[in-house]
């Protein structure tokens, strides 16, 4: 998927790059997003000691059950699995874990992860357990030769006390201290259009507390562009699915366009907006994605649709006020796997250049793609999702097949069927 157009763009931005005087380590693995699938990667789970959404069982809060069988450190939960045994539980600031699931990225062929940096995390003094992944991340990325990246996450800003230039800060600091765009002998830091690429999701959304208007995003986005030592960014915001159109769930404020039009590269977020229960839910799928790519390319923006396997968040509903009532198990499902695999395949055709994952580790919501089991844990006060039957990396290999069919290394596969594969 390499052009001679790409590497004279990409030549351009390291000139450009050393022009600026910049910390960024220059001629990076991935020098673009193109022809590429990245999933968002949470690293959320810090459970040592059983944590609190495994002690008691009326509290626990996830939706599915990873398969720990390939893990080095493990630890107990209190919860039991259906053959009587003890459940399980890995700890993502454990580098073994990290180092497992980038292993899993490279033998199934995802090209790597953005690591989500929660605005209270980024900002909070000292840095949190989230650096320690994010450092085990950029270590497992030369391993494996995988790519990373940083994705913003705004959850937790507070209007009026706090704005995006704080994490300008953070920005220094992981440039500086954690060496995230020069990390080891090969900078695998994912860049687009030959620059780094730094992501910021929460743009746009009518159930923050915070106005897009009035955080300073612009000059933040203006700092990762332009700043004469930490700039020369790409910037890819997240937003809406309905960011086009200004309605449903995207703010009515054409300020939105505006930010999007200072990005290189723009991510709806598309989760729980399209399902399998509905009759030619693909066919609007695709008309979305193709009038949104339309959108962009007039602006000057690279477009980056989203797919994701299911979605489930029946335990995380029965705690969470906000969200409206306790919900089903599986309220998207995943059709074992049908779901997933329609959605890349749909994209592709519409003329996606490159896909986002949601997610590769979020049990919470149901979405992960690394290692399930289809026999979690049961008891009273709870339920989960399985995996229909599908072996525990179903969604992995999956994930590299779609890979393989964004850069044209595989056909498409006939409606309604998924790739043949040998199991594992």
């Amino acid at each position: 998927m390499k052009t001679p157009a790409l590497f004279v763009a990409a030549a351009a931005a390291f000139a450009a790059l050393a022009a600026f005087g910049s910390r960024h380590a220059g001629k990076p693995v991935y020098p673009t997003y193109d022809g590429r699938v990245m999933a968002g990667y949470q690293g959320w789970f810090h459970n040592r000691q059983g944590g609190t959404m495994f002690r008691d069982p009326s509290n626990v809060r996830i939706d599915m059950w990873p398969d720990v069988s390939e893990y080095e450190k493990t630890y107990p939960t209190g919860l039991k699995l259906p053959n009587g045994e003890g459940a399980r539980f890995f700890c993502s600031d454990d580098e073994s874990t990290v180092e497992t699931h980038f292993r899993w990225m490279e033998e199934y062929g995802l090209d790597g992860v953005f690591l989500q940096r929660f605005f209270g995390a980024a900002t909070r003094e000292p840095k949190d357990s989230s650096t320690t992944v994010l450092r085990h991340a950029i270590k497992s990325a030369q391993r494996h030769s995988r790519a990373v990246s940083v994705m913003y996450d705004l959850s937790g800003l507070r209007p009026g006390k706090d704005d995006c230039m704080k994490l300008a800060d953070d920005w220094k600091y992981l440039v500086d201290e954690v060496k995230v765009t020069g990390y080891g002998a090969r900078n695998m830091y994912l860049h687009h259009r030959g620059k780094p690429l730094v992501v910021i999701w929460g743009v746009g959304f009518p159930d923050r507390p915070y106005s897009i208007r009035d955080i300073k995003l612009a000059e933040f986005i203006d700092f990762l562009k332009n700043d004469p030592e930490y700039g020369g960014c790409s910037v890819m915001l997240g937003v809406p699915t309905c960011w086009r159109t200004l309605e449903y769930d995207c703010v009515p404020d054409a300020h939105l366009h505006e930010l999007v039009r200072k990005a290189d590269l723009l991510l709806p977020w598309m989760v729980q907006r399209f399902t399998p229960l509905l009759h030619f839910e693909m066919d609007r799928y695709r008309d979305h994605v193709k009038k949104d790519i339309a959108w962009c390319e007039a602006a000057g923006v690279d477009y980056v649709p989203l797919v994701y396997p299911g979605f489930s968040w029946h335990n995380l509903s029965r705690h969470e006020s906000g969200i409206g009532g306790v919900k089903p198990v599986a309220s998207i499902p995943r059709m074992g796997g049908r779901f997933y695999w329609d959605q890349i395949q749909t994209a592709v055709a519409a003329g996606a250049k490159r896909l986002y994952v949601a997610m590769f580790d979020e049990v919470n919501e149901g979405t992960a793609i690394f290692k399930v089991t289809d026999a979690p844990p049961v008891g009273e006060g709870f339920k989960m999702a399985d995996m229909d039957g599908q072996p525990s990396d179903h969604y992995l290999f999956l994930t590299g097949e779609g890979a393989r069919l964004l850069r044209g290394e595989r056909a498409p596969t006939a409606p309604g069927t998924l790739p043949e594969r040998t199991f594992r």
